[in-house]
């Protein structure tokens, strides 16, 4: 999410999510902070969408249950944008304002221009705003591809035009700025599928992301041209092959699509299966299968599983456990690098050098990817002949000012941090919660019941300790008796106090007891006393 500040308002360019990583048990999603547009919601003019994926559009539901401003973004894009909007429970459809690459619309007094460029989801748009200072392009995610599967290549030639009109700034993808040469074109998979579909006589399942419909685009044709129905398992997969369908991304005829509860009605060799779980999400359909707890599908000797995805990082643990799960039960599992069943939908090297040569912005700004992409991306800015002062590589939080007379500068952070969405709570990263459950995982817990006199503090038996996750060694044997000594101890010495204020009987009991199996384990479990009034 880029915030887009003049005088006349503020325009959000996307509002993406990310998600989980193992630092974060018990989190479902990743949200951006939107502290800053809280303190000026009134600024507020709306936010432009430049596709569909979900670290794009993914917080938008959240935006706008805070917020009430338009949306703009391609017919598909909004399209899988609206059961977001409806799952929470948001109503105002008539937020969403379609747009089409090659228009331009006014938005809050700035003109307003989306230009086609290709990526691995149909209608993705970069943007063009015609700011007070000047031109400043934001390219959304995208490779050059000249032979798309889907709709025209992107619109290099409307780039040319700007950049001889004048550039102020350029705001590029940076996913792919370490990979030199080209991203070969998304037809390459195509041709891999027809081979896979050519040689397997059992059953074909195809894993990819539900939001990349040119993918599943690809597995529906190869499956017309070999005679197989489709069948489709994974709650977003089937909802994105209905939309793709019913706004004509999708050729998939009714009589080629299975119902899930009806595949294994199939024969093996008349059916592939699109589903999640490429990134080997534990709750995915196709972790489910590698498990053997799916309902209605199992894999066996003869079948082929293609992952048609790349690993994002932090999910490799996961995607190497599915296909070692999935192989032990006989499957052929086919993955990059084995065969091209993926390629990227972002730009390498060669591509992004083509863009800044054809824009030749003044300013240049290296986005989406971590920190090393976007320095990556800045050396090749530099060895295009954009001076490094004219380079800014940011972190979330950090501003830029542009001037009217051609001049940039940063500017003070702002308040930039994330929101964890656990369940259906939102809540702040800085909280003790992430912490606690840290804590917890990596530590264990120490229960502390203990019975008091309320009126004279004095201890009514022996108090019970229960560990729970905390790994007992050998030579912490009887720990548990030896922690029973240790609180006893504590309590006898506060009962001689006269303390009757259980929330200073509890800080005594957490620090000896946190004390002595610091001491013996080297390890600090959470304590939680609980008291029992008699």
């Amino acid at each position: 999410m880029t915030a887009v500040q003049q005088e006349s308002g503020i325009v959000l360019i996307d509002a993406g999510l990310a998600f989980p990583d193992e630092e974060m048990p018990g989190i479902d999603l990743v949200l951006p902070d939107f502290s800053y547009l809280r303190e000026r919601q009134n600024e507020l003019l709306g936010v432009i969408l430049t596709h569909g994926h979900e670290d794009h559009v993914g917080a938008l539901p959240y935006l706008l249950r805070e917020f009430d401003i338009p949306v703009y973004g391609t017919r598909l894009t909004l399209e899988l944008v609206r059961p977001k909007l409806a799952e929470l429970g948001i109503k105002r459809a008539d937020c969403l304002r379609e747009v089409k690459a090659g228009e331009t619309v006014n938005i809050g007094g700035t003109r307003t221009e989306f230009i086609n460029v290709n990526h691995s989801i149909p209608d993705a748009v970069a943007v063009a705003l015609y700011t007070d200072a000047g031109i400043v392009i934001f390219s959304g995610d995208y490779k050059i591809d000249l032979t798309p599967i889907e709709g025209e290549p992107m619109n290099l030639a409307r780039y040319a035009a700007l950049g001889e009109e004048g550039v102020l700034a350029y705001f590029g993808d940076s996913t792919n700025a370490e990979r030199t040469g080209y991203v070969p074109s998304e037809k390459i998979v195509g041709e891999t599928f027809n081979e896979v579909f050519e040689t397997t006589q059992g059953r074909i399942i195809v894993a990819s992301f539900a939001s990349h419909i040119h993918r599943i685009s690809q597995v529906v044709e190869a499956a017309k041209k070999h005679g197989r129905l489709v069948g489709v398992t994974g709650r977003s997969m089937i909802r994105n092959v209905q939309i793709a369908r019913d706004l004509g991304y999708l050729d998939l005829p009714a009589p080629m699509l299975v119902d899930q509860r009806d595949i294994n009605q199939i024969p093996d060799g008349d059916i592939v299966i699109l589903t999640t779980g490429a990134q080997g999400e534990p709750l995915a359909a196709l972790s489910r299968v590698a498990n053997g707890t799916h309902r209605t599908i199992e894999v066996g000797r003869g079948d082929v599983v293609v992952i048609s995805a790349h690993p994002i990082p932090g999910n490799e643990r996961g995607v190497a456990r599915t296909i070692d799960n999935l192989m032990k039960r006989g499957a052929e599992v086919l993955y990059t690098p084995l065969r091209a069943v993926h390629v990227s939908g972002h730009a390498a090297q060669e591509e992004q050098k083509l863009v800044l040569s054809l824009l030749k912005p003044t300013f240049f700004v290296p986005v989406h990817g971590e920190f090393r992409h976007l320095k990556a991306h800045a050396k090749t800015a530099i060895d295009m002949g954009i001076p490094d002062g004219n380079i800014f590589v940011l972190e979330n939080g950090d501003r830029i000012g542009f001037e009217a007379d051609g001049e940039a500068r940063r500017l003070d952070r702002i308040p930039a941090g994330m929101f964890l969405v656990d369940g259906g709570g939102v809540a702040d990263m800085s909280s003790g919660v992430m912490r606690e459950r840290q804590q917890l995982a990596e530590e264990g817990m120490f229960i502390v019941i203990a019975r008091i006199n309320a009126q004279s503090g004095v201890p009514l038996g022996t108090p019970d300790v229960i560990s729970r996750g905390f790994v007992e060694s050998q030579a912490s044997n009887g720990l548990v008796d030896e922690s029973i000594s240790v609180v006893t101890k504590t309590l006898d010495r506060t009962a001689q106090q006269r303390i009757t204020d259980w929330g200073e009987l509890k800080k005594a009991i957490r620090e000896d007891l946190s004390g002595f199996l610091s001491e013996r384990t080297r390890k600090r479990p959470i304590i939680l006393p609980l008291i029992v009034e008699v």
